[in-house]
């Protein structure tokens, strides 16, 4: 995207304070492409106008929505001239909240003995297959099965940990306990009452993720929506609709 001259010219301390910013964050938001390319005045200081200003709001809604990460992502894809990209990014992002609905979906239903086809297996996993159908790092279960939250069993010949349904179904509480936010310690709790037969306090768990996510699911709603208005109100879209 070419450098910004819409709109009216505004201080970048202007910039900075109606974000609640420092100078130094705008002048990162704009390396990082955040914000539209801006000129420079004779002077050599950079020259920014309200355009920057509807782009920070943007930025910021989408922080909070989308997580920074993907913010960066999606508004630097748009000031390159790609809003495709940026489309597909929302796509992505609003799908891993599916994503893990369904998850904590398929542990309530485990916990009533009723666990869809899709989830279930017919042999124990290697550890590599485990993280991966569970979404996480091999090295984030072998620390769970340090701190006791695991307990894989092993291969005779080779010793390499194996993870059958019960225990693949503990890693998916020990994942989205974690993403709630609980200690390893309070994890740890969570499935000591699992392991003794009382689901209970997992139940209780899920439902709090599941409350997370639907806030988590207006907060991202509401960043898309913020970057459909600036793709808009900006021209990205171009003048054939994308829809």
């Amino acid at each position: 995207m070419k450098p910004s001259t819409g709109g009216t010219r505004i201080r970048i301390t202007e910039l900075a304070r109606s974000a609640g910013l420092s100078v130094q964050q705008i002048r990162n938001y704009v390396t990082l492409g955040m914000l539209p390319p801006a000129d420079r005045a004779p002077n050599g200081y950079r020259v920014f106008t309200t355009r920057h200003g509807d782009a920070l709001a943007t930025a910021r809604t989408l922080i909070a929505g989308h997580g920074w990460p993907a913010a960066v992502e999606m508004l630097s894809a748009v000031h390159r001239g790609d809003p495709a990209t940026a489309l597909s990014l929302v796509d992505r992002s609003h799908g891993e909240l599916d994503r893990e609905r369904v998850h904590v979906r398929s542990v309530l239903d485990a916990l009533d003995g009723d666990l869809p086809e899709r989830f279930r297996i017919h042999r124990p996993l290697r550890i590599a297959d485990a993280a991966a159908a569970i979404g996480a790092r091999a090295s984030a279960l072998r620390v769970w099965e340090r701190r006791g939250l695991l307990a894989p069993g092993r291969e005779r010949v080779t010793g390499y940990r194996l993870y059958d349904q019960r225990q693949l179904t503990m890693a998916r509480v020990v994942v989205l306990l974690r993403r709630s936010g609980y200690s390893l310690d309070a994890v740890g709790e969570v499935m000591a009452a699992m392991v003794a037969g009382d689901p209970a306090r997992t139940r209780t768990a899920l439902a709090s993720r599941q409350r997370d996510l639907d806030r988590a699911s207006v907060e991202r709603a509401r960043g898309t929506a913020a970057l459909y208005r600036y793709l808009e109100t900006s021209g990205a879209l171009g003048s054939e609709p994308m829809y």
